[in-house]
């Protein structure tokens, strides 16, 4: 076989698509090999460079290629997407991802470590019970509603409603076990998800960096972890509005004959890190409009004048998320005193 530069290789459970091209840009291979044949095929090849769809078990393949000598980029789904020349099957897959991979501008997706990925399974163990809490605690209440039994909105009310349940003998009894099966799995979730937040905590505690993001207005440990956990390395980002960008915090661009026309924000990076520096956000402007905060910039002050509050929530994240990069990048700490013009051309 002639000398290979670059390999697609389209992954599945089992069965994994091969598409190389050697310094002619020539297809010189092209094979579908099982799992054991593809780490031996890896094995005796020579080092070349591979390039494999960012996805689940895609930091895997790529720490062990790496470790038989081989250069791995990954590439997002949605960059490789636009070099399927038609239909869609593993050989296509596989050779919009050699052709993706030689192009100049293209972005990559850092590989993870082990400890990175161990990491981001604690963050998304966290979400999964506070979801799996979120749906119990409604199918609750609404069970309770059909015999007649209210409680008022959060979670600190729905411990008082089920010993309410448990009193009550004009619910029948069958009704009452079910109920009492649901306050053991609810408990459980409850000591669960301290559990998992005292890990993420001691994380917290542990990281400096993290430690650092903590000091910024409206980040909280858990915003601060995330922006640790989820950031790939905040020096691949030019500035910080590159940085916001890739949240999805800047508004969509569909502008032509030179008319700019901006619409709602792209939404276009990690749902669970947008979604905590808005509610972060949102807490801080809360205790600015109730006068209860010393630290609101005449910036923020004025823009809670002009605009609604969801909008000046984004717009804060926003800035959350470039100073955040800032302190990432140059390893600084919070300014608190900084004036709202220097922190503007952050």
């Amino acid at each position: 076989m002639e000398s290979v530069i670059r390999i697609g290789m389209d992954t599945s459970k089992h069965v994994f698509q091969l598409h190389g091209v050697n310094e002619r840009e020539q297809p010189v291979l092209r094979r579908k090999l099982r799992r054991k044949e593809m780490i031996t095929f890896f094995e005796k090849l020579p080092p070349t460079v591979v390039a494999i769809e960012a996805c689940g078990g895609s930091h895997h393949w790529a720490r062990l290629l790496q470790s038989f000598g081989h250069e791995v980029k990954l590439i997002a789904p949605q960059l490789a997407k636009p070099y399927v020349k038609r239909g869609k099957n593993d050989a296509a897959d596989a050779e919009a991802l050699c052709e993706a991979m030689s192009r100049p501008t293209m972005r990559f997706v850092p590989v993870k470590t082990q400890e990175q990925q161990a990491a981001l399974m604690l963050l998304g163990m966290r979400d999964r019970l506070i979801r799996t809490r979120t749906q119990l605690v409604n199918a609750i209440r609404g069970y309770a509603t059909e015999f007649g039994l209210t409680a008022a909105n959060g979670l600190c009310k729905i411990e008082p409603l089920l010993e309410r349940i448990v009193v009550d003998e004009t619910i029948p009894e069958l009704a009452r076990d079910l109920f009492a099966m649901q306050a053991k799995e609810y408990d459980r979730l409850q000591d669960e998800l301290r559990d998992i937040e005292e890990k993420l905590t001691a994380w917290h505690r542990a990281d400096e960096c993290s430690q650092r993001l903590r000091q910024i207005p409206g980040v909280g440990p858990i915003v601060a972890s995330l922006l640790v956990m989820k950031t790939p390395s905040a020096t691949l980002f030019r500035s910080g509005r590159d940085f916001a960008a890739w949240i999805g915090l800047t508004p969509k661009d569909h502008s032509t004959a030179g008319k700019v026309k901006l619409g709602i924000i792209t939404r276009a990076g990690d749902e669970a890190l947008r979604s905590a520096l808005v509610v972060g956000a949102t807490a801080m402007l809360r205790a600015v409009r109730m006068g209860r905060s010393k630290r609101a910039s005449p910036w923020l002050v004025a823009l809670l004048k002009r605009k609604p509050p969801k909008l000046v929530a984004v717009a804060v994240a926003n800035k959350i998320a470039r100073i955040a990069w800032k302190m990432m990048t140059s390893g600084e700490r919070y300014k608190a005193l900084a004036s709202p013009e220097s922190l503007a051309a952050v």
